[in-house]
């Protein structure tokens, strides 16, 4: 992993708690104790254990696990609201361990915007003055971090809620307030840690559309920390899936559901169709192959880009019963999908539906 293109790069980081965290990291490198036999002799407690991914520049980097596996402990890292026992975490090839203390607020305030579960918003505060919080610690004046956090709140679509207070607002509404605070500073990155799993549902689901919607207007570079799966391979370019302190596996979400590292992610992924991940660049058959078979493609055909779905694709298929060409991002022909492509591509996932 070359740093310079990484905008976060996570290197071999431990942390554990406990007062003794040291001896204890040094005898689980070089004497392999385990996490049990850490506990009971150290008294320490393995939070992260030697865990290594980068986040490139614009991606939403989702860190996936159950309770207890070090999701959210790992991103408290990234801007050190936890120092590590070791390891390194480089922001724009920048050691952030090595940042004093003044860089490091400078880093905390500008660079780098948290969104927690917990909304966390000022009750004596309107939603406007909420929002414009961050940009008043920079000691922005009142007009400008006001002008700020009104255009927020037409992006988050709050139009018309600035001077009501956060007791008024619904459980979804007051998540969006969160987000808006998070982007009024206007930070390069955004740390979120499972942001919308207090939420129903149907609202759950709305937020997430908004924030992909969101993403891809603002472009910011995200660590999006949940345990859900689901919303995991629905938000995520790629996903880094943990147990136990560890990453187990990074990936794209069809990289994760189509190859799963272990019986511990595919028995997480097995619920997952792969008609919402597998790619029609996935399932083609190189034209040279197909014509050497079935002669000169028509004159006519239907063409799809490499990144669509199977969901979209056997939609489209079945409207129009013909062969599927697949374009690249810059139009040029790289393949084609048949009915028979399709049909192999659902079956080889029944297993996991």
């Amino acid at each position: 992993m070359d740093s310079s293109n990484s905008a976060i790069k996570v290197e071999n980081v431990w942390k554990i708690f406990g007062n003794t965290s040291r001896d204890a990291l040094d005898s689980i490198q070089n004497k392999r104790i385990s996490k049990t036999e850490a506990l009971e002799k150290y008294n320490s407690v393995i939070g992260v254990s030697n865990v290594s991914f980068d986040v490139k520049y614009g991606e939403i980097f989702c860190v996936m696990g159950l309770s207890g596996s070090g999701k959210s402990t790992l991103v408290r890292h990234i801007n050190r609201l936890l120092e590590p026992t070791s390891g390194k975490i480089l922001i724009n090839g920048k050691d952030v361990m090595k940042l004093d203390p003044v860089s490091l607020q400078e880093l905390r305030n500008k660079k780098i915007g948290m969104v927690f579960q917990n909304f966390a918003l000022m009750p004596h505060r309107s939603v406007v003055d909420n929002i414009a919080m961050p940009l008043e610690i920079r000691g922005i004046s009142k007009n400008d971090r006001l002008d700020a956090a009104n255009k927020i709140l037409e992006i988050v679509e709050l139009q018309g809620w600035g001077n009501k207070f956060a007791h008024e607002l619904s459980g979804g509404m007051q998540q969006r307030v969160g987000l808006a605070r998070a982007l009024a500073a206007d930070p390069e990155f955004l740390l979120m840690d499972e942001p919308f799993s207090a939420l129903d549902p149907l609202i759950r689901r709305q937020l997430q559309s908004e924030f992909i919607k969101l993403s891809k207007q603002m472009e910011k570079t995200t660590v999006f920390i949940t345990h859900d799966l689901d919303e995991a391979v629905r938000v995520g370019h790629r996903i880094a899936i943990m147990r136990d302190g560890k990453v187990i596996q990074i990936g794209t979400p069809e990289q994760i559901v189509i190859s799963p590292a272990d019986e511990y992610v595919a028995d997480f992924v097995k619920g997952i169709s792969r008609l919402k991940v597998v790619q029609a660049k996935t399932i083609m058959q190189s034209i040279e192959s197909y014509e050497s078979i079935n002669g000169k493609l028509p004159d006519e055909i239907q063409s799809v880009n490499e990144s669509e779905l199977l969901s979209k694709l056997i939609e489209i298929s079945k409207s129009n019963q013909k062969l599927l060409l697949v374009k690249d991002n810059n139009q040029k022909n790289i393949g084609i999908i048949t009915q028979s492509d399709l049909l192999k591509a659902v079956v080889e996932g029944g297993d996991g539906e």
